[in-house]
This record gives C-alpha cells, sequence and structure tokens, in this order.
C-alpha cells in the first residue's frame, strides 16, 4: 500500500505540467514529501492485522516490482488492498492521501528554496556607503590632500627631572628678586606666624558690660554657642545651677539661669549638629540635654551609682557619645536609642577619669586622663573589662586635671597636671597649676582655630588668662585692671570668632572680644 499510494500521490502532478513517473518517484524516498505521505501510510498498515495486511504488502510490492505495469492493473491492486482493509482504515487512507495531495499542489519546498537563493544573491550584493570628501582625504577641488604627519616623540631629554633637594620659590612669570614676589612671599609669612595670630588677640579686650555673674557658686564648665552674629556663653556652677547670657541683650535681660541638675556641672557643650542642643553632665550621675525648641532638659543617661566627669562626642552628628567617670569607667551613650541606658559600660585602666576628649579627624580614638595617667584608647576595642590602652602618654608625677587632643590634624596632646606643669606632646613648660581647694582646678584648651596655641589660667597677678605657643613660649595675657580681678579657672574659646569667655569661682564669667 505504500508504494501504491506513492504512485497514487505522483498522478497528481499532471495537473501541473509533469508527466507521472511513479517508478521515478519510488527512488526518490528521501524527499520531504515522500517521508511524509510514507510516515501516515506506514502507520495505516501498522494499525491492521499484520497476519492479514502482509500478504497484501507482499502482492502489491511484487506487482510495482515489475517495469511498465499499466494503468489498469494498478487500479485492480488498490481495489484489491481497498477489500481487505475495514471502512475506517480505507478513510483514514485516503484522507492522508488527500492532504498529501494538498500540500504537494502548494509546492511549498520548491518556493523555499527559491527564497533560500535569493536570500543568498542579496547577500553577495555589496551595499557602497558615501564617504564625505574629508573622509576621502580629498580636497573640495578634488584635489588630494597631503597625509597628516603624526606628531615626534618627544626625545628623552625634553622634560628633564628637576634636581633633587630644595628649590626656590621663582614664580614663572617673574624674575629673582622681584619686588611683588618678594612682597606676596613676606604677606605669606605674616600671616601664618604667631605675631599676625598674636596681633589678632592684643584686639580681644574686657568691657565693663562683657562682665555677669551669670551662676551663684564656683564655675566648673564653660561653652560658647557657635552663633556667628551673636554671642552667647553657657556656665555650670557647684550645685547644677546653668546660666546662659546672651551679651547682646545687655545685663539686666541678657542672663537666664536653670537648674537641671542636683550637683556641680561638670562638662558642657552645643551640639555639633544642632546648636540648639546644650548637653551637660553632673556629679549627680545625669546627663541631660537642653532642647530649647521645646524648653526641656532631656535625660539621656543616668547613673545611680557613679558620678560623671566628662564627655565627648563620638559621632560628627553628635549622636554618640563617651562618657567619662570619677571612678575611671567610661560609657557608649545613644542619644538615639531610647530610655537613659548606655550602650556599652567600661571599665579603663585609670583609678580616675576626670576628661574625655575624642579625636577630631578620627573620632574612635579618645583621650581619658586622671590620677597619673593619659591613655588613648580606641572605641572599637573596647571591652567590659580589661580594656588596654593603644598609647600611653607618661611622665606626669601628680595627677592630670586634664588631656585635650589638638583641634586641626589631633595629632598632639596637650595635658594640664597638678606637677605644675604643662605638656604639649614631648614639650613642657613651668606652670603653676596650684588652685588649692577653693578654686576648680586648671584646664589648659586650645584655640579651635590653631593647631599649636593654648590658653590656661593663671595665679599670677595682676590676675588674667595666658596664651601660649607649642614651644612654650608666652603669646599674649589676656587681663584687664578694671574688670578682672580674679582667677578664671575655667575658659572657653568660640570656634570661629575671636571671643574668650572665663568663669571664675564666684559664678561670674569674663569674655574678651574683639
Amino acid at each position: 500500500p505504500q508504494k501504491r499510494l506513492l504512485e497514487q500521490f505522483s498522478s497528481c502532478e499532471e495537473s501541473f505540467g509533469k508527466e507521472p513517473k511513479a517508478k521515478k518517484i519510488c527512488s526518490d524516498y528521501s524527499s520531504p514529501e515522500t517521508r511524509a505521505i510514507s510516515h501516515g501510510v506506514s502507520e495505516v498498515v501498522s494499525n491492521t492485522d499484520s497476519h492479514r495486511c502482509g500478504s497484501v504488502v507482499e502482492a502489491v510490492s511484487s506487482d510495482l516490482e515489475t517495469d511498465g505495469d499499466s494503468e489498469s492493473d494498478r487500479n485492480d491492486v488498490s481495489e484489491e488492498v481497498s477489500t481487505q482493509l475495514s471502512a475506517y482504515e480505507r478513510k483514514r487512507l485516503k484522507n492522508i492521501t488527500e492532504n498529501a495531495k494538498f500540500f504537494a499542489s502548494l509546492k511549498l519546498f520548491e518556493k523555499l528554496c527559491c527564497l533560500r537563493r535569493i536570500k543568498h544573491s542579496k547577500a553577495k550584493t555589496e551595499t557602497t556607503c558615501r564617504r564625505s570628501m574629508r573622509l576621502q582625504k580629498v580636497d573640495p577641488l578634488s584635489i588630494p590632500l597631503p597625509e597628516a604627519q603624526a606628531p615626534p616623540e618627544p626625545s628623552v631629554d625634553e622634560y628633564p627631572r628637576l634636581p633633587p633637594g630644595p628649590l626656590q620659590m621663582i614664580p614663572i612669570d617673574q624674575e629673582e628678586g622681584n619686588d611683588v614676589t618678594e612682597g606676596f612671599l613676606n604677606m605669606w609669612a605674616k600671616i601664618s606666624q604667631v605675631s599676625f595670630y598674636q596681633a589678632r588677640l592684643r584686639k580681644m579686650v574686657l568691657r565693663e558690660d562683657s562682665v555677669a555673674k551669670v551662676v551663684r557658686n564656683r564655675i566648673h564648665s564653660v561653652a560658647i554657642h557657635p552663633s556667628e552674629s551673636r554671642t552667647l556663653v553657657a556656665a555650670g556652677d557647684k550645685w547644677g545651677q546653668i546660666g546662659l547670657w546672651d551679651l547682646d541683650s545687655g545685663l539686666e535681660d541678657g542672663v537666664h539661669t536653670f537648674v537641671p541638675h542636683s550637683q556641680a556641672v561638670s562638662c558642657m557643650y552645643f551640639s555639633l549638629s544642632n546648636p540648639a542642643h546644650l548637653l551637660s553632665v553632673s556629679h549627680d550621675g545625669t546627663l541631660r540635654r537642653g532642647d530649647v525648641t521645646r524648653a526641656v532638659f532631656d535625660e539621656v543617661y543616668r547613673n545611680e551609682e557613679d558620678d560623671l566627669s566628662s564627655f565627648d562626642f563620638l559621632a560628627a552628628d553628635a549622636s554618640t557619645l563617651i562618657v567619662g567617670m570619677w571612678d575611671g569607667e567610661v560609657a557608649v551613650v545613644d542619644q538615639r536609642t531610647p530610655g537613659a541606658s548606655a550602650e556599652l559600660f567600661v571599665e579603663l585602666n585609670s583609678k580616675t577619669t576626670r576628661t574625655i576628649h575624642t579625636n577630631p579627624l578620627s573620632r574612635h580614638y579618645f583621650v581619658a586622663a586622671g590620677a597619673g595617667d593619659v591613655d588613648i584608647y580606641d572605641v572599637r576595642h573596647l571591652k567590659a573589662s580589661g580594656s588596654k590602652p593603644v598609647v600611653s602618654l607618661a611622665g606626669h608625677t601628680k595627677s592630670v586635671a586634664s588631656a585635650y587632643f589638638s583641634p586641626v590634624t589631633g595629632n598632639r596632646v596637650l595635658t594640664t597636671c597638678a606637677d605644675d606643669t604643662l605638656r604639649y606632646v614631648r614639650v613642657g613648660r613651668e606652670h603653676n597649676n596650684y588652685t588649692g581647694r577653693w578654686l576648680t582646678r586648671f584646664r589648659a584648651i586650645w584655640d579651635p582655630k590653631r593647631d599649636d596655641c593654648f590658653v590656661v589660667g593663671s595665679m599670677s597677678r595682676p590676675r588674667q588668662i595666658e596664651a601660649f605657643h607649642a614651644t612654650g613660649d608666652l603669646v599674649h595675657s589676656f587681663l584687664s585692671e578694671d574688670y578682672l580681678g580674679s582667677v578664671c579657672s575655667i575658659n572657653a574659646w568660640h570656634p570661629t570668632r575671636y571671643i574668650l569667655a572665663g568663669g571664675n569661682s564666684s559664678g561670674r564669667l569674663h569674655v574678651f572680644k574683639e
């Protein structure tokens, strides 16, 4: 039946102008059309009874092998095969035959081969792109342009190295010894020397309206608001009072005193990120934040067992703080955490912690001073117990009142010791620091505008506040025979302006300014 079907399929090509060649079609059994038809017929044959159809297939195959069979013989064989198939099988075979004839009449494979030949011929056709005369290196007058010559490579000696050692400051557009150049260099040196700084300090004077009593008792801490337009100074006294003085409002309306603590206010700072906040610690074991926008003193940290001595900001946004205690312990406090507890509580290698100060550039380092120890710690390596310092500064024979990093680079430490010595890294200067029990101990502090000058209270007469250079030289003495007659133990600088505030043991502030 398979070969007979192929012969019948070949007869449908007569309508397309081709002669039927049954034998040729059967030999071209590998064509796609033939394979499709054969598959369909084979499926029909496989579904029939093998015993019944086997003899029929052999009979039909033997008939087709003979060359030159007549049309009538073919029809007889077809009728013979059809009589041996069931009605369903004959109908299925008829549908497969008609479908094969229909697809063959479409000549899909011939058209596909034709399209492939056309596409192949188009691919071989080269597209010609137009090129501008500039890209062809042709002048608009059709004259070829000369080839561009590559720049010559610089010789080895064209850029010689400068000689080793120091070089003279000679501008490239001026000659050596030019008056303009010398004037510029002199001006540069003048403004960079201490003499220029000294001249600015001499302009700072103490007037009558710059002295006021802002708290009742001995001052333990002073802070200046960083405002550029007004002068606001805060002072904390021995019994928990904090006085704020607006110097631009006069004495009668300028002083306002509050009581946020019950014992000495040992340290105060305006917030680095929000100057509307004034933070203070006290011997009563509390750290409070005065918020002027809400008119309230929030409790940030509370310790019922230890007295708080000092604190500083660990983060530039003032979110976290390091708090020191008198018995040699420190606590890490986060203002964003609800409640009044610490994030970390650490015992340092010291009996007493009087001051805590963080490095201005690397705030994870802080220096702790107290007893005879001045140690630098890394807050990232602190442990609840057994924390070891990164560096220990030796040379103090008595208790240390304070230790502060230099404000610009942070690579120097200034200490004030009860052995009557001020130490600036390894440079020391003798200084009378004996204040007795009735005066707050001196704390030498840096000028935040410079990395090499600091001020400290003085026991000398007439009473004064002394400014020193890192070399130990006295730069300037802030004094006034009319308005300064007491020892200013605690002092504070304005961060950007030339304003210095000194507090004495009677609750009075003395403000020197230009």
